[in-house]
């Protein structure tokens, strides 16, 4: 996947954006996971947002935000401050995600509408709905199946709410460090059941 200027995020994220995210993305690099809970309980509203914006169902923007993160722990290494901010880095990746997501949907749609086409003189077959849906969507819900009960909606109520470790905590009656310890342990699981390497 290469960056273009098609690719570029909305510029409202520059300035104001907070410095801390660049040095927790250094430390990421160097594989610090506790670094890595920060930065998305920092990031991951502002991720969920532009997502929402470019894809429009919530649902999708859900998986692309996950994507998304997933992707910047695997890939902090590339970060280079001197092009850009931490923010903007992370919102370049989601922007690239969302719109291949946008482009994937397009050619679902294409492609039902040539299914359709071609068996207009067919009977129509159920299977085929099945057969359009996107493989990878269908992989990270697989993985979110892998993960426990507790992990799984302490993830959910963090990426896709935009809730903080303590409003986490608070709903689902339990400590703060338990939950940001589940929190990192589920993306790294994650991580590892999607197949991407550090």
């Amino acid at each position: 996947m290469t960056g273009t200027d098609e690719h570029a995020p909305p510029s409202g994220a520059g300035p104001s954006a907070s410095a801390s995210a660049d040095i927790l993305l250094r430390r990421v690099a160097r594989g610090d996971e506790q670094a890595f809970a920060s930065l998305y309980d920092e990031l991951a509203p502002k991720v969920y947002g532009l997502a929402r914006r470019i894809v429009r169902d919530p649902a999708q923007a859900e998986e692309v935000t996950q994507e998304a993160l997933i992707e910047v722990w695997r890939t902090a290494a590339r970060f280079d401050a001197a092009r850009g901010s931490a923010l903007s880095w992370v919102l370049t990746i989601t922007h690239r995600r969302a719109v291949d997501r946008v482009r994937a949907s397009q050619a679902g749609i294409d492609r039902e509408y040539r299914v359709a086409a071609a068996s207009a003189q067919t009977p129509y077959d159920e299977v085929v709905e099945g057969v359009t849906a996107s493989l990878e969507q269908q992989q990270v819900r697989r993985c979110l199946k892998t993960l426990t009960d507790l992990q799984r909606e302490a993830i959910t109520l963090a990426y896709y709410r935009g809730y903080t470790y303590r409003e986490v905590a608070e709903k689902l009656q339990t400590a703060v460090p338990t939950v940001k310890t589940r929190m990192r342990d589920g993306l790294i699981r994650l991580r590892d059941c999607l197949g991407v390497g550090v």
